[in-house]
Order: C-alpha cells, then structure tokens, then sequence
C-alpha cells in the first residue's frame, strides 16, 4: 500500500459484525486517516475504541457520509438498499456485507483470494458474498484451477452467530436454562437451538431450498466465473458459538488424488490444512473461532464417482467469513487504486 490515508466509515458500526470490522481495520493496520462509526440515530454518541482512542458513533444518514472514501456496510439488506447509493453519492465506495448487492450484475462479489480481478468494474459499489460460500469458494479455487469442478454437494453446519447477537446470545441462555432443568424459550431461532440442530437458515423458496441454499448456488458461480458449475446445498444451524463447518463433496473434469488436493491446498492464499487421521488432528469450529484463516481436512476421495474428492472446511463466520474478508476486499482496492467511483 502507499502511504496514503483513507476516510473509512464503517455502518453497523455497534453490532456483531460491524465491531469485529473496527478491530480488523485496526489489527490489519488499514491506513485510517478518520474512523466514522455510523449506526442506529438513536444509538448516536455511543462510543467504540480505535487505535487506543474513543470514537463516537454517529447516526447512518447522507450527511454524515461527506467526506468518506470508503464505506464498510454491515447494517442489513433494507439499510444498504436505503443507504449504500447515497454513499456512492458523496464519492465514497462501498463495500457491503449484506445480500443487497450480491447478485446485481452490476455489482462485483468479490473474495480477494478467488477473484479480486472483478474489482476492477466497479461501479461504486461491491458485495461481500455470504459467509458460507466465502470459506468454501477459498477452498474450492484451487482445485478448480487444476481440475475443473463440474458439481458441488455442500451440507453446512453453521454457528448460532451467523444469526447475529440475539442469536448468539439466545444460545448461552437457552443452554444455561435448560441445565438448571427450566424450558429453553426461542425467540430469535423458530426452534430450541441448544443441544440441537435446526435445518433451516433463512427461509423457504421455490422448490423447498431455503434462502440461504440458494445463496450458496448462485454465488459460488458468481464468484467462480461459472454459471455451469452445478451446487445443490442442505444448510444447517448448529449450537456452535463461532465457526461453520462444511462438507463439500465435488466431482471434477480431470482426476484429482487427496495427495494432489493437499499439496494445492497447502500452497492456497488463506488456507490453512489440518489434516492427519492417524493423530485425530482434522480443523474444527473450537479451533478455528477467532482466526483468519479457511482450515480444510478430511480430504479424500470419493470411490462412488470417477472424479471425486470430500473435503471439511471450517472458517470463523464473523472473520473471514464476513468482517475481515470486506476489510480485504478494501485493501485490494487501495492496492490496485481502484477506491474513486466511476
């Protein structure tokens, strides 16, 4: 990066996501000429800490982005939709986590490892993919680029903050609660989720996929570059603080031993392989919480189809699979002087 120094405000400034991208910025040593906190109005004046000092929020309205070259979005769909153009509209350019932008074709979906090339016709404003198709699109990349993957057959197993801080919250209550022999009580989830799995995320659509199944097909072909790449997806809440687990099973044009896979792997911008049976050592969410990194075990091959691989991919989903991954796709920006809107 060049010495240069970015006016950075970052919306959602006081929620799960929102705070991890503050501290992201400050442990990546992103060049922050001014923080700007922007949130809820009637949330304005809390404070958040930044390079040893206090911040103060302000409220998300198109004054406030005056003056602003870059704007971290992590406030919703309906909030991007409202506030994102306006941004653009005061010369900042957006990165935003929700999925208001991810299938526009005017908007990339960018994940700095598969394809920071799409940064490149921009338009003001670029979307952050979901956090499960992000750690599996790090994963799939490589091997992509030596064997060609023709299908995808995905099952997640994804943490209760993927939900938000209700979510997450709900989880240590209902767990305590239903220790101490009283009933668990769902608010945020349609069901108890301590000491249970739940296999809904979002809601249904056509076909009895829900919305966030769908989400997983259309952008990792969005991301790959790809539309005939076939992704059939079952997603999964589990009672996991931090980290969604993935078991991606994919059949590839050219043949590909779980060697191969490794030693690609292994050589992958963002990856990290942890994978030896004989000492029990295979990535998990306890592991993986609180890291960058996208782990992957449990690679083998599939003996049911010529060209088959199985692979368990783990990543932190506030990190990598939401705050740090903008953050990166913001970096990429500043590198390839791409942060003007056009």
């Amino acid at each position: 990066m060049s010495d240069r120094k970015w006016n950075v405000a970052v919306v959602g400034a006081l929620g799960m996501v929102g705070t991890q991208m503050i501290k992201t910025l400050e442990m990546r040593d992103f060049p922050v000429a001014e923080l700007r906190p922007l949130d809820l109005a009637d949330l304005e004046g809390t404070e958040v800490d930044f390079t040893g000092r206090k911040v103060r929020t302000l409220a998300a309205t198109a004054e406030n982005f005056a003056g602003v070259e870059i704007a971290i979005f992590s406030a919703g769909a309906a909030a991007s939709l409202e506030l994102a153009p306006l941004a653009v509209e005061k010369g900042a350019v957006v990165v935003d986590n929700s999925s208001a932008w991810r299938m526009n074709p005017e908007c990339p979906l960018v994940v700095p490892e598969v394809n920071p090339h799409d940064l490149q016709w921009h338009k003001g404003i670029i979307a952050n993919p979901n956090c499960s198709t992000i750690q599996m699109v790090v994963a799939l990349k490589p091997l992509h680029d030596r064997a060609r993957i023709k299908r995808v057959v995905v099952s997640t197993y994804q943490a209760a903050s993927g939900a938000g801080r209700l979510a997450f919250e709900e989880l240590g209550q209902q767990t305590r609660d239903l220790l101490e022999g009283n009933p668990a009580n769902p608010q945020a989830f349609s069901h108890q989720i301590a000491f249970n799995v739940i296999p809904q995320i979002d809601v249904f659509q056509e076909g009895d996929y829900t919305k966030e199944e769908s989400k997983m097909v259309k952008e990792t072909q969005k991301i790959m570059g790809d539309d005939s790449i076939k992704v059939t997806a079952t997603c999964v809440r589990v009672p996991v603080f931090f980290g969604h687990s993935e078991a991606v099973n994919i059949e590839t044009e050219q043949k590909l031993s779980a060697d191969e896979a490794r030693d690609l792997l292994r050589s992958a911008p963002g990856v990290r392989v942890i994978d030896d049976p004989a000492e029990l050592r295979y990535p998990m969410p306890v592991d993986a919480a609180y890291t960058d990194d996208v782990f992957v075990g449990r690679i083998r091959e599939d003996f049911t189809v010529e060209n088959g691989l199985n692979l368990w991919i783990v990543a932190d989903n506030i990190r990598k699979g939401a705050a740090l991954n903008t953050v990166q796709i913001a970096e990429q920006m500043v590198v390839d002087d791409l942060v003007k809107v056009p």
